[in-house]
């Protein structure tokens, strides 16, 4: 099959991957073979082809928002043909004490796709049958694919904030994954304000109706009951935490954080602020965000390109050069 691969950390412009013919996965026991139909590129492939994440295997295909079709699996409830999501926790050991009280996304062994094993951008990829989500109808393939971890961590974000319906809630940066999260504060009747950099981010911020949009620089106009960040920056923790009321919350959704500066005890955390970091997704988070995602038929806007434009799909990541999501099709 065709494949982009990665072997080694690039900071030097060479391009981070190469598209090879490598073979395809082969079936083995409680694993389901799928023909990827589409890819997204996620902000963490990014981080782990810089080497800002240390290397799991010697030679990865990345990917991990996976939209597929079984072409080979056990017989269980999903059939040959399913069209069928895949997410970055692939697997867990389901033995230790996070998995046995319903904390898998803090497991002690997990598998993690496109990273511990190979992902989706390849023409197959072999994924755990018990981490599959079945995709509602209506739902098309390059569409879906951001939701699988964009939307889905974004949604876990609210979750470990805290959120209540009608809250005011701030998200610093506006990407992919905040671009998403909002329509579920909105059905939560919940006022949002958004900081971020860019002149297209803060556009789409107002076109998908924030109550206020400010620059990376600039604090929301009030006082916040939670805020999410989606900048792996430490300052920008720090400029959440500072628009927060006594006894709010800022969840960290960063799999990579730069580094935290020294800040004031008594003026921002004291009054029980909290900090709550963002770690991975539950299948039940998947299985969540899913079903509001097509009730809400939130339906995130996506730039189309073919397996061998992965090292582009990757530039224009890094550069901020696209406002839409990142689609890889093979």
């Amino acid at each position: 099959m065709r494949a982009a691969t990665f072997n080694a950390p690039h900071g030097d412009g060479s391009p981070f991957l190469k598209l090879d013919d490598v073979a395809r996965p082969t079936l083995r026991d409680g694993y389901s073979l799928l023909r990827v139909v589409a890819c997204g590129v996620c902000r963490t492939d990014l981080h782990i082809v810089k080497g800002e994440l240390p290397p799991m295997k010697p030679v990865l295909i990345p990917g991990h928002q996976i939209v597929g079709e079984i072409v080979e699996g056990p017989n269980t409830a999903l059939a040959i043909g399913t069209r069928v999501g895949v997410s970055w926790l692939g697997g867990t050991d389901g033995t230790c004490w996070y998995c046995r009280h319903d904390k898998e996304n803090l497991c002690d062994s997990p598998t993690f796709t496109g990273y511990s094993v190979d992902g989706g951008y390849a023409e197959f990829v072999l994924v755990r049958s018990d981490f599959l989500f079945p995709l509602p109808e209506g739902m098309d393939d390059a569409g879906s694919a951001p939701l699988l971890c964009a939307g889905i961590i974004g949604f876990r974000s609210l979750r470990v904030a805290g959120v209540e319906p009608g809250e005011r809630v701030g998200l610093f940066g506006f990407g992919s994954s905040a671009s998403l999260a909002i329509h579920v504060l909105h059905s939560w009747n919940c006022e949002v304000f958004v900081s971020t950099r860019g002149q297209g981010n803060r556009d789409r911020a107002a076109t998908l109706k924030a109550k206020w949009v400010g620059t990376e620089k600039d604090r929301p106009p009030v006082e916040l009951d939670r805020a999410i960040t989606f900048a792996p920056s430490g300052a920008v923790v720090i400029q959440a935490l500072a628009s927060l009321r006594k006894g709010g919350v800022v969840a960290v959704n960063a799999i990579h954080l730069d580094q935290m500066p020294a800040f004031d005890y008594d003026r921002l955390l004291w009054g029980e602020r909290q900090i709550r970091s963002v770690a991975n997704m539950t299948r039940a988070d998947a299985t969540d965000f899913l079903e509001a995602a097509h009730r809400l038929n939130i339906r995130p806007k996506s730039t189309i390109l073919p397996l061998e434009s992965a090292n582009e799909a990757l530039k224009m990541l890094s550069e901020d050069r696209d406002d839409s999501s990142i689609v890889l099709v093979p």
